[in-house]
């Protein structure tokens, strides 16, 4: 009789384990999954911004018209962008961008072009920057 209850007591802490054990293994499989979803998403984001922005220091070299309307559609696809990164990275990081787009535009619209580039480049540092701190590495990790 004893080894009876022994044996459920038993049989019953073998099944509490294994759903525990799966309850982890769908919490794990859950945060990776998501943190490689907003990992793509943060890859695309600063890839598209800085190709644009590229293009747009060209164009300032360049010395090109509607480069005010060039600026405004970073802008624009920035703003959209923020706010689903938002969710997930630092404001601080994302407002550095956003006053670096915002000094862009102002030396464009004041045609100081000598001063656009820096900061051009500046912006494309930050996104480069933000998208390498919040990649899924072991450093950082730990």
């Amino acid at each position: 009789m004893e080894e009876e209850i022994f044996s459920a007591k038993k049989k019953r802490g073998e099944e509490r384990m294994l759903k525990e054990l799966i309850i982890c293994i769908i919490i794990i499989v859950t945060v990776v999954g998501l943190s490689v979803i907003s990992q793509r998403y943060t890859e695309e984001t600063s890839t598209s911004i800085t190709m644009k922005l590229e293009d747009l220091k060209e164009d300032v070299l360049e010395e090109k018209e509607n480069l005010g309307e060039d600026i405004d559609n970073i802008i624009n696809d920035w703003e959209e962008r923020f706010k689903i990164l938002a969710f997930y990275i630092e404001h601080d990081e994302l407002e550095k961008v956003k006053t670096e787009l915002t000094d862009i535009k102002s030396n464009i619209e004041v045609k100081d072009y000598e001063d656009a580039v820096p900061n051009i480049d500046k912006c494309i540092y930050i996104l480069e920057h933000i998208k390498d701190r919040f990649k899924l590495s072991i450093s950082n990790v730990f």
